[in-house]
């Protein structure tokens, strides 16, 4: 009995062994859970063209928006495990804290690859909101209670958490309005539905440099060199604030480490090169590749306990 269990796991590790020696022979597939014109669909579209060139086969990328990145996420989990779907995201215990029921298991359905980028957000309003400046806004906020709408760009995601957290801090209450991701979010304040955003850089950069909408601060504590210009929470008059958000490349767990690690390759091979760090700074994000699939998922589980805490004290919660 023994002689035959030993076989039979002899028998996987040499299937996979052959699997990730063919790898790849047909298209990759990266899935995003955000529609078009945010920081996930940016960051997922560079990475594809960059993994194209180092992988030799087609990398695309995919947009599953829906339900704070869960749609998306439950499709990757449950996709085969051979290197051909692989998923950009956030850290998968923001969702695990945020939702009461989830088609996926958070800590058992996805490895590890690389992390991607890093980066804060743009604290930004309308152009007619008669409000320069973060002190301005804090003290605008706390006399007309509810009365500012802050466009959200869907449960659970970045924006959302920074959100919520500036409210808890800065002693304020917005009225939130969700919307299916930062692209809608934004077309929101531009056309003047909302008043307030709290924003991934690559979704706004663009129109705050055509002056379209008006940016108060960044929501680290102190500015960004890949966003000049703007100053950071603590410089712009809240103390106490500082939030920052980052994207990783994950895969179906059972992915065979070789495959694992020929996608890292790929991966942190485009993130090196120059001008993709320029494009990812021009959006006021940092490249911020892993040093290995292992180090990606170290750095993953001593970060979930925080972002836990933050999901918990944030008070956000999805039936």
């Amino acid at each position: 009995m023994l002689l035959r269990i030993a076989a039979f796991f002899a028998a996987l590790t040499f299937s996979a062994g052959l699997a990730a020696q063919g790898y790849p022979n047909k298209p990759v597939k990266i899935i995003t859970g955000y529609p078009p014109g945010g920081s996930a669909d940016f960051l997922t579209r560079l990475l594809a063209e960059e993994m194209t060139k180092n992988l030799g086969v087609a990398v695309v990328a995919e947009n599953r928006p829906g339900a704070g990145a869960t749609i998306a996420s439950e499709a990757v989990a449950k996709s085969p495990a051979d290197g051909y779907t692989l998923f950009n995201a956030t850290h998968h215990s923001i969702n695990k804290a945020l939702y009461k029921k989830l088609g996926y298991d958070p800590d058992k359905d996805f490895v590890a690859i690389t992390r991607v980028a890093t980066g804060p957000l743009v604290i930004l309003v309308k152009n007619d909101l008669p409000i320069k400046s973060l002190r301005e806004l804090i003290a605008f906020a706390k006399a007309n209670p509810g009365k500012l709408f802050n466009a959200n760009s869907g449960n659970g995601s970045s924006p959302h958490l920074a959100g919520v957290d500036f409210m808890s801090v800065a002693g304020v209450n917005f009225t939130t309005v969700q919307f299916k991701g930062g692209g809608p979010a934004a077309q929101s304040i531009i056309a003047g539905d909302t008043d307030v955003m709290f924003a991934t850089p690559p979704t706004v950069m663009g129109f705050i440099r055509a002056g379209r909408m008006r940016a108060l601060a960044i929501s680290a504590k102190n500015g960004s060199p890949s966003i000049p210009g703007i100053p950071g929470a603590a410089e712009a008059g809240l103390a106490g604030y500082d939030h920052t958000f980052s994207f990783g490349l994950y895969a179906p767990t059972g992915t065979p480490p070789a495959i694992l690690k020929q996608l890292h390759a790929a991966a942190v091979k485009g993130l090196a090169r120059p001008e993709v760090k320029e494009k990812i700074a021009f959006q006021g994000m940092d490249a911020t590749p892993s040093a290995s699939p292992e180090a990606f998922e170290a750095e993953l589980k001593t970060e979930a306990p925080m972002w836990e805490r933050v999901v918990r004290e944030s008070g956000a919660r999805v039936e």
